[in-house]
């Protein structure tokens, strides 16, 4: 007898358990050849709607089968289905990128707008500082201007180029073989600070970074959480041996193959990005008294913003990696910073 139950057909207590329903209850059978009857003794008469989802094959309800610390693993409740999938905790989601310094009002702007493009394209473009821009300016156009001044340029447009970045955004970069992923450090008024990039290795196209003190897998899954949702996934993700991005390439990417970095002479290497992060150190070298983060994610959004659509590169035929990525834009476009 099983917890004083009884079969409410034959009231046999010779029963067995016999799995569960839709709903997650217990089902059990009558052992008696003449019954078998089937029923769950501990189904309410109304059912309350579940907490879990159901199950994306069959839209049928489902059970926790494991928590762990960053996902949950549920189950489908039918036994011809048997679906096996993970959501994400939310409480995984890190603070979203700070908010960035007000944008510069352009309307109201008392300069001229191509000297404005002019100092923006010297700053990314080239290593020039703001205070050798003001010196061009001053000794080539007879423009006086401060440093400061350029400065405030720099800062006040990295929230207008993160719009554009929302408003010409690659579609197909989930066709893509590879996705690079890796960290690097940079330093804000003394604190150690890592910034997560994820780079398409046929584009070169720059999907999504993040600036965080952590270096552990919740900055990993926030990252791909991201990306998954925007741009879904590629057929293989490489990152180096770090085992934060383990478990969260697993659960995030579930059909995508991880390939984990051993040596640098393997035939696949992470080079890519790593290429990508002495370029970004070289131009974060002439960031000077950079305290604030939100001043420094503002001229990080201004460089990957140049990196993708406005600087062509060699190594794609002197063409931009938005380009190359699908988006559509012109010339006239590019030289004006997707403004008009």
């Amino acid at each position: 007898m099983i917890n004083n139950i009884i079969c409410p057909k034959c009231f046999s207590k010779d029963l067995y358990r016999y799995g569960k329903d839709k709903h997650g209850f217990q089902k059990y059978q009558c052992k008696s050849h003449r019954c078998l009857h089937q029923f769950t003794p501990d189904k309410p008469k109304k059912i309350p709607s579940s907490k879990y989802p159901k199950c994306p094959v069959c839209r049928a309800s489902t059970y926790l089968h494991h928590d762990y610390e960053f996902y949950s693993r549920f189950t489908c409740n039918s036994k011809k289905c048997n679906h096996h999938f993970s959501v994400i905790k939310p409480s995984i989601f890190l603070k979203e990128v700070a908010k960035l310094p007000n944008a510069i009002n352009l309307k109201r702007l008392r300069t001229n707008i191509n000297l404005v493009i002019e100092a923006l394209f010297m700053y990314f473009g080239g290593a020039c500082s703001t205070r050798y821009i003001a010196k061009h300016f001053a000794d080539i156009k007879s423009f006086k201007i401060s440093h400061v001044t350029i400065y405030k340029w720099i800062k006040g447009f990295g929230a207008i180029f993160k719009e554009l970045t929302e408003k010409y955004i690659p579609k197909d970069l989930n066709l893509s073989d590879e996705w690079h992923v890796d960290e690097t450090v940079i330093k804000i008024a003394g604190k150690r600070y890592y910034t997560w990039t994820l780079i398409d290795s046929e584009t070169r196209y720059v999907i999504d970074w993040y600036l965080t003190t952590s270096r552990e897998a919740t900055s990993a899954f926030h990252l791909f959480s991201k990306v998954k949702e925007r741009f879904g996934s590629a057929s293989t993700i490489v990152s180096d041996r770090l085992p934060s991005y383990n478990q969260a390439t697993k659960v995030v990417f579930e059909g995508s193959k991880h390939l984990k970095v051993q040596f640098w002479y393997d035939e696949t290497t992470n080079n890519l990005i790593e290429s990508f992060f002495k370029r970004l150190k070289h131009k974060y070298r002439t960031f000077h008294g950079l305290k604030v983060k939100e001043s420094v994610e503002a001229i990080l959004q201004e460089f990957f913003f140049f990196y993708n659509y406005i600087l062509p590169h060699s190594s794609l035929n002197n063409e931009t990696p938005a380009r190359v990525a699908g988006v559509e834009y012109t010339e006239l476009q590019r030289k004006g910073l997707l403004l008009y």
